[in-house]
């Protein structure tokens, strides 16, 4: 576990591919709780350690994941990440093709099916679809691969996963939404790059910013 930051309010990680942000049914030792284990450890603290989790990542995916470290910080946090204005996100993702635009907003009706833990696109009106928006800007291409930054408007689950696959350009390594073929690693190249904030006591802007994991930098280098 890599720490970007950390202060009495708020700390914030480097996720893995495979980490899980919080607990599920695969009864797997989450992020949340690596974290309070170092926080606990660090200073040394005497019983149960609180640690609010504000957002996810999906399992294959890699980045910054940030977390409360006081209830204060927790209720101010989730005010601002349903907001989606107050919190700007930016990922980084190598996709297969190139997006017929350098750059472009992206807006779609998205349904999630439990059961396959999957969404898809439908049409506006489709019950409990819901409004997904993202933009999406091309910072280098190669002959099979593309670099693109996105920004979420929205927050939908597998969102950047499931628009980018719907324009023809999933991403690496997702075989989900029709990459044709996966990572060594079984990760998939959709990297959370950086999260900006007001924070949520002292009232300064933060940005946190986390490094590439090496394989996908590796091939970031290659299609510079």
């Amino acid at each position: 576990m890599t720490v970007l930051y950390e202060d009495n309010h708020i700390i914030a990680v480097n996720k893995a591919v495979g980490e899980i942000v919080q607990g599920d049914k695969t009864g797997d030792t989450p992020l949340s709780e690596t974290v309070k284990a170092y926080i606990k450890a660090k200073y040394n603290k005497p019983g149960e350690v609180f640690l609010g989790v504000t957002h996810r990542l999906d399992r294959p995916t890699t980045g910054v994941v940030l977390f409360a470290r006081t209830s204060k910080a927790l209720a101010r946090l989730n005010e601002m990440f349903k907001s989606h204005e107050a919190i700007r996100k930016t990922y980084w993702t190598i996709v297969e093709g190139l997006p017929k635009l350098p750059e472009a907003r992206i807006e779609n009706y998205l349904l999630r099916n439990e059961k396959l833990n999957k969404s898809f696109v439908v049409k506006p009106g489709t019950k409990d679809a819901k409004q997904a928006i993202l933009e999406y800007k091309v910072l280098s291409r190669g002959e099979r691969y593309s670099l693109l930054e996105v920004h979420l408007l929205t927050g939908r689950h597998h969102q950047i996963r499931c628009q980018l696959a719907a324009i023809g350009c999933p991403v690496k390594g997702d075989l989900k939404y029709g990459a044709k073929r996966s990572n060594p690693d079984g990760g998939i190249c959709l990297h959370a790059r950086s999260i900006e904030f007001i924070h949520p006591v002292k009232r300064e802007t933060i940005t946190i910013t986390a490094p590439l994991p090496e394989a996908m930098n590796t091939l970031v280098e290659k299609i510079k």
